[in-house]
């Protein structure tokens, strides 16, 4: 499981700011989506949400890297 995390997060890596920030935008409206499809029961994949909210951290991570790197 760590070598699939470590790989999720080297793709985020190489992704430019912009890029980063679309990703971003699209997990918080799969992420409301879910809440929606939880709200009313008709939630496919109940694992899904954890997954989306990772990977919103990961990103949410990577841009504070950035950016405390940039004013370093």
């Amino acid at each position: 499981m760590m070598a699939k995390t470590t790989d999720k997060i080297d793709g985020l890596r190489v992704k430019s700011d912009d890029q980063l920030s679309g990703d971003l935008g699209e997990l918080k409206r799969e992420a409301f989506n879910l809440r929606f499809q939880a709200a009313t029961n008709q939630l496919e994949r109940p694992a899904r949400i954890k997954e989306v909210r990772r990977d919103i951290a990961r990103i949410k991570t990577l841009q504070t890297q950035r950016s405390q790197s940039k004013t370093a």
